[in-house]
């Protein structure tokens, strides 16, 4: 079985190095939820202004938020199709292991049978 969702290799590293952050879940977990404005996100966590602009920028390059300009504020949304895209991955992964573990179970009943 090919695991193939059309994303290059490139795309699911990014995609899966930027969900690796805590931070970064959290904040898209919050874009999930309806979205909040850069100033709004630095607020919540104990760190700088421009390191939550960093992790942002993470979630962007993996295509898993997006920007919106909202008067001077900028608002964090979710990019719905890339986490989409994330979840047939994972699906994809989860099909690939239950099929070789069904070959396994197959196999070992097969040579169970065979003993004299």
């Amino acid at each position: 079985m090919v695991v193939d969702i059309s994303l290059s290799d490139d795309d699911v590293d990014r995609l899966f190095q930027a969900l690796a952050d805590r931070t970064r879940r959290d904040v898209l977990r919050l874009a999930i939820e309806g979205g909040e404005s850069v100033s709004a996100l630095a607020r919540r966590y104990d760190m700088s202004f421009a390191a939550v602009q960093k992790h942002v920028a993470v979630l962007e390059r993996a295509s898993l938020v997006t920007k919106q300009r909202r008067g001077r504020e900028q608002i964090v949304m979710t990019n719905r199709a890339t986490l989409r895209r994330a979840m047939e991955l994972l699906d994809a992964y989860e099909r690939l292991w239950l099929q070789r573990i069904d070959q396994m179970a197959e196999l070992i009943t097969t040579t169970e049978g065979e003993k004299p």
